[in-house]
């Protein structure tokens, strides 16, 4: 092609990133964190030119920034992008994508990892519900359940931080296959919340005066399964109150991700051999070859109203720090999300 017949080249994209200034001690502050300007190039053959719509902010990230993150590289996480160039026939200009480009509001990609949104995408549901219910965070949800706990009808569950971004959709998912759902959470609010959704039981763990004594009342004869969230003290208490051959899914721990000490014991080896209970860790990721059918299995439970979706949204991309920290702390009802 003649050089005059080239398409001219557009003004270079500036995108807005935020770096990891220095790994976590603790909780995470302000300083740990800085706003940079990156100059993107333009997008080569078989490259697409990305516009971030809505981030995610997850627990994952405070203890995957420690082990899959170099200080000074931008923040691990997913977003919701529309494609605004394309140089790859996969990815047009106007489609949205789902991607793990991390805290930035443009990135330059060759298309790995992108996952283009379900095809048959309601207009009438938000495209954050991608990296909520109908996104990674219900497939943790789905999978936990159904792999890992083989969760059966009129059995009785117990979830933990039972008002986030999984821990609502288990409960909720337990209900639809006819489960007995008991939650716990860290507020009044969210306590109405689970109720909401037609939790069997819900309760604000930082509010009862004995935590033993609320499960046992709430379940007298125990828990077939456990789908633990927090770890730490509230384990401690839970792990004993299962039904014998129990089985509990380690999905997260998030009551340890900020601890600078490691915190010890009691440890639960007596009580899981007289119980013979099954603890099972997992992550999401093991599963993929049915994520297609699984997420349109989650749409089709949105649409018919037997998920409730909840989203606390953050406005601002300068505002990704803050939502994070304030999703650890437990601010969220349902899954917390930053619209730029």
């Amino acid at each position: 092609m003649e050089s005059s017949d080239r398409p001219k080249q557009r003004a270079m994209v500036q995108a807005k990133t935020w770096v990891l200034t220095c790994h976590f001690e603790g909780f995470p502050k302000d300083s740990n964190f800085e706003l940079k300007l990156e100059q993107l190039p333009e997008p080569k053959d078989g490259e697409v030119l990305l516009e971030a719509l809505f981030l995610s902010v997850d627990p994952y990230m405070r203890p995957f920034s420690r082990v899959r993150m170099k200080e000074g590289e931008v923040m691990i996480g997913t977003q919701v992008a529309k494609v605004i160039q394309s140089n790859n026939p996969a990815f047009p200009v106007g489609c949205h994508v789902v991607g793990r480009c991390g805290w930035r509001t443009h990135t330059v990609s060759d298309g790995t990892g992108l996952k283009c949104l379900l095809s048959d995408w309601p207009q009438d549901v938000s495209m954050s519900l991608a990296l909520g219910a109908i996104g990674m965070p219900g497939l943790t949800a789905l999978y936990g359940l159904e792999e890992v706990l083989g969760l059966q009808a009129g059995e009785t569950l117990l979830v933990n931080a039972a008002a986030g971004a999984v821990g609502s959709i288990v409960g909720q998912i337990a209900k639809i296959k006819g489960c007995r759902v008991v939650g716990s959470s860290g507020s009044d609010g969210k306590v109405a919340f689970l109720k909401e959704l037609g939790f069997d039981e819900a309760f604000n763990y930082k509010t009862v005066s004995s935590l033993e004594e609320v499960l046992k009342t709430a379940s007298p004869d125990g828990y077939d399964c456990f789908f633990e969230n927090v770890g730490g003290p509230f384990s401690s208490v839970a792990i004993p109150q299962m039904k014998e051959f129990g089985r509990i899914a380690v999905c997260g721990s998030i009551s340890t991700y900020n601890d600078t000490n490691p915190q010890t014991g009691p440890y639960p080896h007596l009580t899981m051999i007289f119980k013979q209970l099954k603890m099972e860790g997992f992550m999401v990721g093991r599963w993929e070859d049915k994520n297609p059918e699984s997420l349109k299995r989650l749409m089709a439970w949105k649409r018919e109203g037997k998920l409730q979706c909840r989203e606390q949204v953050t406005e601002g991309f300068e505002n990704m720090p803050a939502a994070f920290m304030g999703m650890l702390q437990g601010e969220n009802i349902g899954k917390a999300i930053v619209k730029v």
